[in-house]
């Protein structure tokens, strides 16, 4: 992370470095499948690409640069969806919960919807109680993206968000890279994000996936590991109270692999205060460069996800308040890698501002492997075993 909060990861060179959207760009390799989804909330045309490599495939709208799909191999060599995902354009429109969108300009909460910035005040839709939810009713989320660039494996959303959208100063252009891919005895979902701004302002993206690795429908046996000791407490309405807070001795001490379940059951007045798990882990190693994050097993199906990114902080939401949708309580979890709620607001946490002449970097990795043993795509790549 520079001084200024600017997210650069100084890993391998991003796939281009565009000023600002620009014309779509005739893919190099073969073209993934695209099909027409649907209307967006103006009458937008929504597409939909399916990206594929040997034992991963995913399903990505133009829609909130949504991850409607996302199939991976179990232990068994079956594919089957790791991610909840709805049927149609109107589920999405009129039921959809985030569900594996892209959130912005600011995933998380920011305080009574206002923040301060070189010392003028913006004034932000409050659409969670008292707060600032995801950029808003009409966030990133709820906008149609234009397709950059597209091949077989890999796929270039971008929006441009104007000046005063939902309060937020400057004109930020945004580009998120999806690319899927088989290395190394496993399978990835690499999301790459860029930004650039004209005027200084705030950004925090991050991917709204909820994963459900058994495609059951329920989450309480999978299993998870974090690489944090310490957490970010909150109010009843999810802002942070204060500082991060060591993880020893509570239920969220998850640097060892813990049932989702059994964690859930737990007595602690933190849980309680929001009916479950919707907190920010501070992440081990610093910001700016890809490393480990998060573990989740699911022991039916032998499926592993490992999270890697070069965020500051992982949300672990569990689906606490799902009920209102199609989906039941805790029929997915969210491993939301970020930086923390309500930085525009806290001097003391890492910070998210973003400033002409310079670019957010940020990468998130899902990577799968089994621990059931080895089993093939029927392209002969072996999996990983996980420990």
């Amino acid at each position: 992370m520079t001084n200024d909060g600017v997210r650069e990861d100084p890993g391998p060179a991003p796939y281009r470095e565009p000023s600002g959207p620009g014309p779509y760009r005739e893919p190099s390799g073969p073209a993934p499948y695209r099909e027409p989804f649907g209307a967006g909330p103006h009458g937008e045309p929504v597409d939909r690409y399916r990206l594929a490599a040997p034992g991963i495939s995913a399903v990505v709208l133009t829609y909130g640069a949504v991850v409607q799909s996302l199939e991976v191999l179990d232990a068994a060599g079956a594919s089957g969806n790791v991610v909840v995902g709805l049927d149609s354009m109107a589920d999405y429109l009129a039921r959809s919960r985030f569900f594996g969108c892209v959130v912005g300009r600011y995933g998380n909460r920011i305080a009574k919807g206002a923040f301060t910035l070189d010392g003028r005040k913006h004034r932000l839709p409050r659409n969670d109680g008292a707060n600032s939810l995801h950029g808003g009713p009409e966030g990133f989320h709820a906008r149609v993206w234009r397709v950059r660039s597209a091949a077989r494996d890999t796929v270039a959303l971008a929006y441009r968000s104007p000046d005063g959208e939902a309060g937020y100063p400057g004109t930020l252009d945004v580009e998120v890279r999806y690319t899927v891919a088989a290395r190394g005895g496993h399978t990835e979902l690499r999301i790459d994000y860029e930004a650039v701004t004209d005027a200084p302002t705030h950004v925090n993206l991050t991917n709204h996936s909820y994963f459900d690795l058994g495609g059951g429908g329920d989450i309480g046996r999978h299993e998870i590991a974090l690489e944090a000791d310490h957490y970010l407490p909150v109010d009843g309405e999810f802002i942070p109270i204060d500082g991060p807070a060591p993880v020893t001795g509570t239920p969220f001490d998850l640097t060892t692999p813990r049932t989702v379940g059994d964690q859930l059951a737990l007595d602690h007045p933190q849980l309680r205060a929001v009916g479950g798990f919707d907190h920010c882990f501070v992440l081990h190693g610093p910001a700016g460069t890809v490393r480990p994050a998060a573990r989740l097993r699911d022991p039916d199906s032998g499926r592993v996800m490992e999270v890697l990114t070069s965020e500051p902080g992982v949300q672990f939401y569990t689906g606490n308040r799902l009920a209102d949708t199609t989906f039941g309580p805790r029929s997915g979890l969210c491993l939301e890698t970020q930086h923390f709620p309500d930085s525009p607001n806290r001097p003391a946490f890492p910070s998210t501002e973003l400033r002409p002449g310079r670019r957010l970097r940020s990468t998130t990795v899902y990577r799968f492997g089994t621990d059931g043993g080895p089993h093939t795509s029927g392209h002969g790549a072996g999996a990983r075993t996980w420990r």
